[in-house]
């Protein structure tokens, strides 16, 4: 598995060169995550609070999985904003997977804000027992190791 988010440069550049600050609704803040393995798996758990999960999206292409989600802003008109600090607009992290990992059986659910998502590994990446050969070349015997 590896670590990869392409817009992170960009998203400097764009700040710089246009004044937003990142987080406004205009440029929303990344998408937290947490990614472990647990056992033969992998568990990618992504903070999304508010936001509708018909705008969840999980996809995965040529090894990199991209995950978007979209939250609306709230309707403003009539509003004098005293703070308005909860920004609005589309998340969207990718995720290059390796060799190892099983692109059939990924799996997610989306509950109380946190998208999960399951990678499996594939058969051949999963730990295995060689078979040891032993004895002379007349009476060979094999054993697991």
């Amino acid at each position: 598995m590896l670590r990869f988010d392409p817009f992170r440069d960009l998203d400097s550049v764009t700040s710089a060169m246009l004044g937003t600050s990142s987080g406004s609704a205009r440029a929303p803040r990344f998408m937290p995550m947490d990614l472990y393995k647990l056992d033969d798996h992998y568990v990618l758990s992504a903070d999304l609070p508010g936001v509708d999960p018909g705008t969840v999206d999980v996809d995965v292409d040529r090894g990199t999985l991209t995950l978007t989600a979209h939250r609306t802003a709230p309707d403003s008109d009539g509003v004098q904003w005293i703070s308005s600090e909860r920004f609005a607009g589309t998340y969207r992290r990718q995720i290059a997977l390796g060799e190892g990992v099983d692109t059939e059986g990924i799996s997610a659910s989306y509950d109380n804000g946190v998208l999960s998502v399951t990678i499996p590994l594939a058969e051949r990446a999963k730990p295995r027992k060689v078979e040891i050969s032993i004895g002379d070349n007349d009476g060979q015997q094999s054993i697991l190791t």
